[in-house]
């Protein structure tokens, strides 16, 4: 009682600009056991990037993000000017950094990464944040049925487009174990006695920017103007791994990957449960991480939608998700990679001025009146399996009932709602009925824990490969479940407001004109590239070229 008493006394005293920690995210009746707060030992920093000791004390500012490193400060009682394209939520993400870091590192680390299943992501050079877009697809979260509520649907990130999208390994060992009450012994063996030296115990998390300081590149921010190929070059010549062992430089920098990019939450400190699954790096590589980073992003959907200035999880990948599915954002697929893998290396979002100009708001709108029929259910008909290796090994997963393990967070895929997905007619289905629950325990605790241990059946249910989803093969259409959605979601799917205001009728129409546009450009390159490739084909033909590149030829045609 007393606990939930001090909770209410911190929430009331909260301003509403303050960030939330990854353990104050749960409030107290979702939780199935009392735990222990963990008391940050220093004020939380804004970039994350100071260490806990010698971090200089800033004044509060309150900040407005737009993708990863463009921002403005702006005093306390001061009302901020209104920014073009300018989102108000923040993003915890630090991918620039996290890129070029892997790129610096000798090329045997790199390999261990690899190795680790994180190598296919750390291919994809960094992109724009669509902060205003993510906001719009974020308030749409439906926690009951793990699902967007779009006007066309429910509509579900899934494991096909976690490994189609950042090739991390979908099918592996579940991502549990053991969940300490203090890491202190545990942080000084793996990363190094230097991250526990004059804190007291116990030790449950550490601040990201201690990692980074530990390899010289404390404070290291991509400038505004900056190039991503200048700031590798900055970065390189600062990275300092010191006389490390290589096992030991691989966990700090996998570990400031977890808690900057993978499991990124809305705090600038990182709980030390991710570091143990680093002790052995060779186990490391048989988990499946793209299961355990949806399952974490399902989890903090619910607190980043509703409560948070920030961020959390995974965002440029339901970033990229959204542009496959309904491309109304800046994303562009680029000339010239529609062979590379992942295929979130394929495309580029950059800041464009033709629709940069606008706000959540026009997104909300846009969202509303985006056209059903122009929905990408199935967006990756026509690639191999064999370019992608993630997929290959996924693909029997794909059409199963699931449940998202991370620790101690459990997240129930509900595919049955987005069977689409797959090809199929989506049948009517009340959500109470599909009958699977998950949980989300992300406090600290008093005593150790074992995920595996205490969820033996959940983790069984992973290995068997979790349950079949049944095609419905008499179904005609789609209109029973369109029927009985548009009934349960009237509110949510905003059917009394088609009618809008004329000036935001022009700016939304301009904003789609300024898109197709983007869109036209790309095509018409593309078709000079068939065109050329074409060309080429049939001048080898001609020359004399064995018939087998005729089959080439006759794929180009049909793709022009």
């Amino acid at each position: 009682m007393r606990t939930r008493e001090k909770r209410s006394v911190l929430r009331d005293r909260r301003q509403p600009e303050e960030e939330e920690d990854e353990v104050e995210m749960a409030t107290a009746e979702e939780e199935e056991e009392v735990a222990v707060e963990d008391v940050p030992e220093e004020e939380e920093t804004e970039g994350g990037d100071e260490t806990e000791a010698g971090a200089p004390r800033r004044p509060r500012v309150r900040q407005e993000f737009d993708g990863n490193n463009a921002c403005r400060r702006v005093s306390p009682g001061v009302q901020p000017l209104a920014v073009k394209g300018k989102g108000r939520r923040r993003s915890r993400v630090t991918w620039d950094l996290c890129w070029v870091w892997y790129q610096a590192l000798p090329e045997a680390q790199q390999a261990q990464i690899a190795r680790m299943g994180f190598g296919h992501l750390l291919s994809v050079r960094p992109f724009h944040l669509d902060v205003p877009y993510l906001e719009a697809l974020r308030e749409r979260w439906e926690e009951d049925c793990k699902a967007f509520i779009m006007p066309w649907g429910h509509m579900i990130p899934t494991l096909e487009d976690v490994a189609y999208l950042t090739g991390l390994p979908v099918q592996g060992e579940p991502v549990v174990g053991l969940e300490r009450r203090d890491y202190h012994d545990d942080i000084a063996e793996l990363l190094g006695p230097e991250f526990v030296a004059g804190r007291r115990r116990p030790i449950r998390s550490i601040l990201l920017g201690s990692l980074s300081e530990a390899v010289g590149l404390r404070g290291r921010r991509r400038g505004p103007l900056e190039t991503l190929d200048e700031f590798y070059a900055g970065v390189r010549g600062a990275l300092d791994q010191g006389d490390r062992s290589e096992e030991r430089s691989v966990r700090i920098f996998v570990s400031y990957l977890f808690g900057r990019l993978l499991f990124a939450t809305q705090s600038s400190q990182m709980n030390c449960k991710f570091v143990l699954l680093l002790r052995d790096l060779a186990q490391a590589g048989r988990y499946a991480w793209g299961a355990a980073m949806l399952g974490h992003l399902f989890s903090l959907l619910p607190s980043s939608s509703q409560r948070s200035q920030s961020t959390g999880g995974f965002t440029p990948f339901l970033q990229i998700w959204g542009y496959t599915r309904f491309p109304m954002g800046r994303g562009t697929l680029v000339e010239g990679r529609q062979t590379m893998v992942p295929l979130m290396t394929r495309w580029e979002v950059a800041p464009d001025p033709r629709v940069t100009d606008r706000r959540a708001g026009d997104m909300r709108v846009a969202l509303d009146h985006y056209p059903h029929e122009q929905v990408v259910w199935t967006p990756y008909r026509g690639e191999a399996d064999t370019s992608h290796p993630g997929v290959a090994a996924g693909r029997p997963l794909f059409d199963r009932h699931l449940l998202l393990l991370c620790l101690g967070t459990c997240e129930v895929l509900y595919l049955e709602l987005v069977v689409q997905t797959l090809g199929w007619h989506q049948p009517a289905i009340e959500v109470p009925s599909l009958g699977r629950e998950g949980h989300s325990c992300r406090r600290f605790f008093a005593e150790d824990r074992d995920w595996g241990a205490d969820h033996g059946s959940t983790v069984a249910f992973w290995r068997e490969g979790g349950e079949q989803v049944i095609q419905q093969r008499d179904l005609q259409d789609i209109s029973a479940y369109m029927e009985d959605y548009q009934a349960r979601y009237a509110g949510r799917l905003r059917l009394d407001r088609r009618v809008m205001p004329e000036s935001q009728g022009i700016r939304l129409l301009e904003g789609r004109l300024a898109e197709q546009e983007v869109e036209l450009t790309r095509l018409r390159a593309e078709v000079r590239t068939l065109k050329e490739e074409l060309a080429r084909v049939r001048a080898s033909r001609d020359l004399g070229v064995s018939s087998s590149v005729r089959p080439a030829r006759g794929d180009l045609a049909d793709r022009l």
